[in-house]
């Protein structure tokens, strides 16, 4: 299990530099074993994704995304950030770290599935205003590709009934 330890973010400040623990789990993973460097890269541009997603949320800025995710996954948050600076209703993440068991490589090593067992706090926000508040484990189904320098997140899908 490889493990990317820098805390956990506090009550959401865009200026902090901490990274959520992410912890990968890749020993049943099929068709094809992970490569030692891919297992070390995972977790960490994960954990960035993360961060920058919560900034993102928090901040209003899709720009935020652009680093970390692609395809399905930015543009579903780039949708709820244009959303959120309609309505005035804002989601914050708290996040409290990341169980991942990495499900399937691709033999051309250039997709990744992964389940994420997220520790979160969700905030609902009407302009600064908290309104709602919940403590949840929620898990999400990921799809991750390699970039230029390091994993991308496309697809991020809640496997939780919508509320």
């Amino acid at each position: 299990m490889t493990s990317v330890s820098a805390g956990l973010l506090p009550a959401v400040s865009a200026a902090d530099d901490v990274l959520p623990k992410v912890q990968l789990n890749a020993d049943n993973l099929a068709p094809r074993p992970i490569e030692d460097r891919t297992s070390e890269v995972v977790p960490r541009d994960y954990a960035h994704a993360w961060q920058n997603m919560v900034q993102a949320l928090d901040q209003n800025r899709a720009d935020l995304l652009d680093g970390y995710f692609t395809g399905f996954a930015k543009d579903n948050l780039s949708k709820l950030i244009t959303e959120q600076k309609r309505t005035g209703i804002r989601v914050r993440y708290v996040d409290h770290g990341h169980k991942l068991d990495a499900l399937f490589y691709a033999p051309a090593g250039d997709t990744m599935q992964l389940r994420d067992q997220a520790q979160l706090e969700i905030q609902i926000l009407d302009g600064g205003k908290l309104i709602q508040s919940e403590q949840l484990t929620q898990t999400y189904l990921v799809l991750m590709t390699p970039g230029a320098d390091r994993w991308l997140i496309r697809d991020l899908e809640s496997t939780e009934p919508a509320r």
